[in-house]
């Protein structure tokens, strides 16, 4: 099996090429080939016995897409794209790269398609984003996709062109609805949700950490570990169940800021919580305020699908996979 990342640089990219290189296989195929890309050329697997290329490819450009499907993968894991708050504050860049980029590379798959028969299994991250306030208690698989900010647009319209390419026979094409991941690894990016994974993240080092918004603001979440096993799954699920309906919400933890904050002080203590200082920020408090807060995601779990069991588990899973399994400075 010849398996494509685009977007492999990134935190998942990173932790998804780890764990295929330590399983050695996708279901029950063998990875035989790995082409790794991204912006900047990702690093190589370490261990991996197979072909391995690493290259940089920027997707807004038309000729990138063919260029990177010119080895024919059998799996293209479609992870590249530009975060939340970038998109909203960089109107062209978002849609350059967040949806231009897609358009590239679906028709791309199109025109190999018609080439020579080659038709990939398609796998898209795309976001809870592309719902709209206003929300029920819990949103389920009925309900409509009305993004709010140019991010959440431009994965909803990406997401139509996946099931449309998907129902031409193009491509096999599986979308899956990431929660907000947390706790991210690394640096604050630009994402709005940054704050999420900031509080728990910096203070389990021993620095302080900035709170924009209120303690009962509620969020979907998902642990790094978690996403790469949706990725996993969704690699190698019969796409045959899905039926015509192509994008999944995923399973994710229902948590309000202050059940974060109480899960970090059993976890690593009062003086950890101490870190954290209050500033409201009016426009990340806008923009959050209209995100989703609650699912009930029957599909996703009923095809095989796996949340984290609380923010507890989120927490340690991050202590044992970033720090080495210790806290502190």
């Amino acid at each position: 099996m010849h398996i494509l990342i685009i977007g492999a640089a990134g935190m998942i990219g990173r932790k998804l090429t780890e764990q295929l290189v330590a399983q050695g296989r996708l279901g029950p195929t063998a990875i035989e080939r790995l082409t790794l890309a991204d912006i900047v050329v990702p690093q190589p697997p370490a261990g991996f016995a197979g072909a391995a290329e690493c290259v940089a490819a920027d997707l807004s450009q038309p000729a990138t897409a063919s260029q990177l499907l010119s080895g024919r993968p059998d799996v293209v894991f479609h992870l590249a794209a530009i975060v939340s708050g970038e998109a909203e504050a960089h109107f062209e860049k978002g849609y350059a790269i967040n949806l231009d980029g897609t358009r590239h590379l679906l028709e791309a798959i199109r025109l190999a398609h018609a080439q020579d028969a080659y038709r990939p299994r398609l796998i898209f991250t795309s976001s809870i984003a592309v719902f709209g306030a206003p929300f029920p208690d819990a949103i389920d698989d009925e309900f409509l996709t009305a993004p709010l900010t140019s991010y959440g647009t431009q994965k909803a319209v990406a997401e139509l062109l996946l099931s449309d390419y998907t129902r031409k026979g193009f491509l096999d094409g599986i979308g899956i609805r990431l929660p907000t991941i947390c706790i991210r690894p690394g640096k604050p990016n630009l994402a709005a949700s940054g704050f999420f994974s900031n509080i728990l993240r910096e203070p389990l080092v021993g620095q302080e950490a900035v709170l924009p918004v209120s303690r009962d603001l509620r969020h979907w979440f998902a642990s790094p570990r978690t996403a790469v096993g949706f990725l996993l799954h969704a690699g190698a699920l019969d796409l045959a169940r899905i039926g015509p309906r192509r994008c999944l919400n995923m399973p994710g933890l229902s948590a309000t800021v202050g059940d974060e904050i109480e899960a970090l002080k059993r976890v690593a203590g009062e003086q950890a919580v101490k870190l954290i200082r209050c500033e409201p920020d009016e426009t990340i408090i806008r923009i959050v305020s209209g995100w989703a807060q609650n699912f009930q995601p029957q599909r996703a779990l009923a095809l095989g699908f796996k949340a984290d069991a609380s923010f507890d588990d989120i927490i340690r899973s991050h202590i044992d996979d970033e720090l080495g399994g210790h806290i502190g400075p």
